[in-house]
């Protein structure tokens, strides 16, 4: 069986999973055009279709779900022989699939994934951020980054054990002509910079105090979705900023940017890497692993 059949079939499993060639195209990390290009090779050396396409849908046909009934087992078998072949490599290599919220992945981008790369170059990882929760297994990603709070019960966790809490800041500037808020709900009469969520709804700033949790709706003229905005807009003086910490710190230590209301942002839930278990990890697997255990050591 040669490379360009396994292909194949792995690109007939995915768009059987996925129920799209767009969908199953991203998965499999190539053009829509090549995958059905792919397609039409194998459906021609079988001699059968095995998708029925329609301008809005792909669906099995008969002879194609009894392929995929037989098919799928096998190719399992195969890919675990591979990784079972794969653990026992003495050099890492190959490439590791990681999902994580964007402000996460800043946290441990320089400390870890840069780190792990120059103690490990044969190593490939494709790090994917989004603002939303996913089914890791499901996206097909090796691991996810995520606060350990959001981790699934069905995961082995890593906690990173790094500090991690929101910061409301502004230019000296700024607080020098307008005044520090002294409470949450003076930030009513603060002109503040709002940030808009993922799923286009306004962030409300949340604050705690003595273990009771509640959220401010700002007011401001500018409104941002990406919180490196948020910091440059603070920078030169727009309005105060609700951020990462860990994103202005350098910031605040330079005197660049002032944090108030220290007091109503306690500590968020730490950062975990999480992955399902599984038979035979690759040897870069491992050594992710071990090298996010040895992070969280020294956190």
């Amino acid at each position: 069986m040669t490379r360009d059949i396994l292909s194949e079939l792995d690109a007939v499993l995915s768009i059987a999973r996925q129920g799209s060639f767009r969908a199953a195209a991203l998965d499999l990390g190539m053009s829509t055009t090549a995958l059905s290009n792919a397609i039409a090779k194998l459906e021609q050396r079988l001699g059968i279709r095995l998708f029925n396409r329609t301008t809005r849908s792909v669906s099995l046909t008969d002879a194609g779900r009894t392929f995929v009934e037989r098919v799928g087992p096998a190719m399992t078998d195969i890919h675990d022989a591979m990784l079972a072949a794969q653990s026992l490599q003495e050099t890492p290599t190959g490439t590791l699939r990681i999902n994580a919220f964007a402000s996460a992945a800043r946290e441990v981008m320089a400390p870890l994934i840069l780190s792990f790369l120059r103690r490990y170059p044969q190593v490939h990882i494709d790090l994917v951020t989004e603002g939303k929760l996913v089914d890791i297994v499901a996206g097909g990603f090796d691991m996810g980054l995520r606060p350990v709070d959001l981790v699934p019960t069905d995961m082995i966790a890593v906690s990173l054990g790094l500090h991690r809490q929101h910061a409301v800041v502004a230019s000296p500037d700024f607080l020098s002509i307008h005044g520090k808020p002294n409470v949450p709900t003076d930030l009513y009469r603060f002109r503040c910079l709002r940030s808009r969520l993922p799923n286009n709804a306004l962030f409300r700033w949340r604050f705690e105090k003595d273990g009771v949790p509640f959220q401010i709706d700002v007011q401001g003229s500018l409104t941002l979705d990406e919180p490196g905005l948020v910091r440059i807009a603070a920078q030169q003086g727009a309005g105060l900023g609700y951020v990462m910490e860990a994103d202005v710190r350098e910031d605040i230590a330079a005197g660049r940017l002032v944090q108030v209301l220290e007091d109503w942002t306690p500590p968020l839930a730490p950062l975990a890497l999480y992955y399902p278990g599984r038979k035979n990890p690759p040897a870069a697997f491992s050594a992710f692993i071990q090298a996010a255990r040895e992070f969280s050591n020294r956190s």
